[in-house]
């Protein structure tokens, strides 16, 4: 083992040994001291990342089961996916949940250890611990945020269809034979039939879904994430989704070789992240709370990363290894680029609620309490998600859509179409994403004069430095993530699969080009030097002032003398006409409670509710829940107390056992 091997394990070992601190820091102690100690976990974790980077990291084994070694081994992907999201985990470490209760910091350490074992881990058996253990201190994290009874159900059910995912997994590591070392599964894999082995990929897409937020799982995302603090979603937004994503293009990638159904069941994880972003986004633009927001959003562009990796399998398909490797790599960038823009805009959440109280998106005049530090971070936050130039998520997006524009190069024109309605889905959930972002950043920032907003504040006056230098320095990692592009791209080669060599092709000097210059190409380090070019407008517009008067009216409220702020603008009027035109998605709900004094003449109160349904929701997860209560209802009757009952039952089981023992053997 040459050097840098030993010091990116050395460095993974002690930021494991310093999140396990932690949990116990945070369950013994309290104070802050578990805080520091998931920061320092977290700057040991990228320093391991850095070390390991670009080839991936050395092997070592940390134990043995029996005969098994568990081994940790982070690959290249890996390391590449879980740099940039330990920016966001730093700070979001460092402030904490809501008010610094005690649980959240074990369960941040849980989440981070569990994510750490996804990245490296390389039998079945580890790994399904270590997903487990992430799901947990996801929900520990959560309920720490916020201990009430809606808050409880929110991460029961969140719980729920994370322990159907795990199942899947489960499932999916039993099929594959008693051999649980990854280095098996591919050549096991091909021994299946063909209903068998798409089944199986079936149970890894359903099982890393789960976390993903594919459909239908999203819908556990926005009440889970409700009910946390902005601290909670940076990190299961960046660290987790990005370690669920990276686990799930392994087994598809990596595993599942080339059998003759690759296209088809390309085709159904390219609709699955298509649809799965479509939808997100649509639920998004509707919300008017911050975390909610944002965590539609984070289901979103997980569904836009596994959209391009449908399409990277369609093009291994086809025969094209080169736009196969182009396009998972595109899945990475927008993922590692996703995991900084989002991270802001959660610790922006976080500092609105400081400021107003809590995370509602109205116009309070944030902005005015930080002008230069939280309005430049969340401004680029903002222009990522909304695929702005030049930010990160402009230029993932921009190679996603030229990589679906490669569809001409396959021969089938099932995958041809498919690519083309990919396509145009991607520009749908790309214009809905502008308008959200617009939404989040106008009406959650800007607005309302100071006096009104002073209305609203209940808690801080003022940002302390380390808010405002949280989401200041990821926001600024968000362009700075564009424009370094260029230069490290090409360092990706062990992490394309299955082509190493598409990396190199995908820049062009200072170009960023989907594997040739004569195809398209943009240059984000250009426009950052063009972009400021532009100032010469507003300049030219104060220059102008001094020829011409400002005339200043008040503002208009359809003729009535209302105050300034009556006329602001809401979270939900701002994406009313949206609402309207999809209501065939969101199948609103209209609710009037009417209360009268006396008799049924004189109303005395009138309450009014409007809310969207949720689409899986009545279809699919209320009935599964009704069919489980009608059958513990029917089997309650096994519970009945007797002592002679549970031995029958015992007596049978071991009967049963016994059978299997003398009829049946593996093999």
């Amino acid at each position: 083992m040459n050097l840098p091997d030993s010091v990116s394990l050395t460095a993974f070992g002690l930021a494991a040994l310093a999140w396990l601190l932690a949990l116990l820091a945070d369950l013994l102690i309290g104070t802050a001291l578990p805080r520091l100690l998931l920061a320092a976990g977290c700057v040991l974790a990228a320093l391991g990342a850095l070390w390991g980077l670009p080839e991936g990291g050395a092997s070592q084994t940390l134990l043995l089961l029996g005969n098994s070694p568990v081994v940790f081994q982070p690959d290249a992907s890996a390391l590449w996916l879980m740099l940039p999201a330990l920016l966001p985990a730093f700070f979001a470490s460092l402030l904490g949940g809501t008010g610094h209760a005690r649980g959240w910091a074990a369960g941040a350490a849980l989440s981070l250890l569990g994510a750490l074992g996804l990245y490296g881990l390389q039998d079945g058996a580890s790994f399904l611990i270590a997903w487990e253990v992430m799901g947990f201190g996801g929900a520990l994290m959560l309920l720490a945020d916020h201990r009430s009874v809606q808050a409880g159900r929110d991460n029961l059910f969140m719980l729920a269809l994370l322990e159907v995912g795990g199942v899947a997994l489960l499932l999916a590591v039993l099929m594959l034979g008693q051999s649980l070392a990854f280095g098996t599964y591919a050549l096991q894999w091909t021994q299946w039939g063909v209903a068998s082995a798409f089944f199986l990929g079936l149970l890894w897409l359903a099982g890393f879904g789960a976390k993903l937020g594919l459909l239908p799982f999203y819908e556990w995302y926005p009440g889970a994430y409700g009910s946390g603090s902005g601290s909670s979603g940076a990190l299961m937004s960046g660290v987790v989704m990005n370690a669920a994503y990276f686990a799930l293009g392994r087994a598809l990638l990596q595993w599942m070789g080339h059998p003759p159904w690759l296209a088809a069941f390309g085709v159904v994880v390219l609709a699955a992240g298509t649809f799965t972003a479509i939808l997100a986004i649509l639920y998004a633009f509707q919300q008017s709370d911050w975390r909610r927001l944002l965590a539609f959003s984070s289901a979103e562009n997980a569904g836009v990363a596994v959209t391009a990796l449908g399409a990277a399998l369609i093009f291994r398909a086809g025969g094209q290894d080169a736009l196969s490797a182009l396009a998972w790599t595109v899945g990475m960038l927008h993922l590692m680029g996703h995991s900084l823009a989002k991270g802001t805009l959660f610790l922006s959440a976080d500092a609105a609620a400081a400021l107003q109280g809590n995370h509602h998106l109205r116009q309070s005049a944030i902005l005015r309490h930080a002008p230069l530090t939280l309005g430049l971070g969340a401004v680029f936050g903002a222009m990522s998600l909304a695929a702005m130039p030049p930010t990160a998520g402009f230029v993932s997006e921009w190679y996603l859509f030229q990589s679906l524009f490669h569809d001409f190069t396959l021969k089938t024109d099932g995958s041809r179409i498919a690519l083309a309605l990919a396509g145009a889905g991607m520009a749908l959930t790309a214009a809905i994403a502008l308008a959200t972002m617009v939404k989040l950043f106008g009406v959650g920032l800007l607005g309302q004069n100071e006096e009104h907003a002073a209305q609203h504040r209940k808690h801080q006056t003022a940002l302390t430095p380390l808010q405002r230098g949280a989401v200041l320095v990821t926001g600024l990692a968000v362009p700075a993530f564009a424009v370094s592009l260029v230069f490290w791209l090409p360092q990706m080669a062990a992490s394309a699969w299955p082509a190493a060599q598409a990396p190199q092709k995908m820049t062009h000097d200072w170009l960023l080009v989907p594997l040739s210059a004569g195809f398209a190409f943009i240059s984000p380090a250009m426009l950052v030097i063009v972009v400021p070019l532009l100032a010469l407008i507003p300049l030219a517009l104060v220059w102008g002032r001094r020829r011409y008067a400002v005339r200043r009216a008040p503002l208009w409220c359809g003729g009535e003398d209302y105050a300034a702020h009556a006329g602001a603008t809401t979270a939900l009027s701002f994406s009313n006409a949206l609402r309207v035109f999809y209501n065939f998605i969101y199948r609103p709900q209209n609710a009037v409670a009417r209360q009268f004094e006396g008799k049924a003449y004189f109303l005395k109160e009138l309450q009014f509710d409007y809310s969207q349904a949720p689409l899986f929701g009545p279809l699919l997860f209320n009935p599964a829940v009704h069919a489980v209560q009608w059958l513990a209802r029917k089997l309650r009757f096994l519970q009945n107390g007797l002592m002679n009952a549970y031995l029958a039952y015992i007596g049978v089981l071991l009967l049963v056992i016994f059978g299997l023992v003398l009829v049946w053997s593996p093999g």
